[in-house]
């Protein structure tokens, strides 16, 4: 069995194992956590932590992965999901 790649979170720039990360994918517009890490469009890896959230949108980490804009309400709906468990 191998192991997983590493992946490195958009946020804090640490490099850890794929399956630590949750991915954040925008397919066609849509922009959602992929818990299975298997939806097709652009995606970033983070820390499933609100500070690495705000940290890839600070450093445009977020917005260059996903080429498109972060707004507050896809920020607010990664926090809930970051919050509640839903990746």
């Amino acid at each position: 069995m191998s192991a997983s790649p590493l992946e490195e979170c958009a946020g804090c720039g640490d490099l850890r194992d794929e399956i630590e990360l949750m991915r954040i994918v925008n397919n066609k517009g849509d922009i959602k956590v992929d818990p299975g890490q298997d939806v097709p469009g652009r995606g970033v890896h983070l820390c499933p932590q609100v500070e690495c959230l705000e940290l890839a949108c600070d450093n445009g980490g977020l917005k260059q992965g996903l080429k498109t804009e972060i707004t507050d309400e896809i920020f607010d709906s990664l926090v809930e999901e970051i919050k509640h468990g839903g990746y």
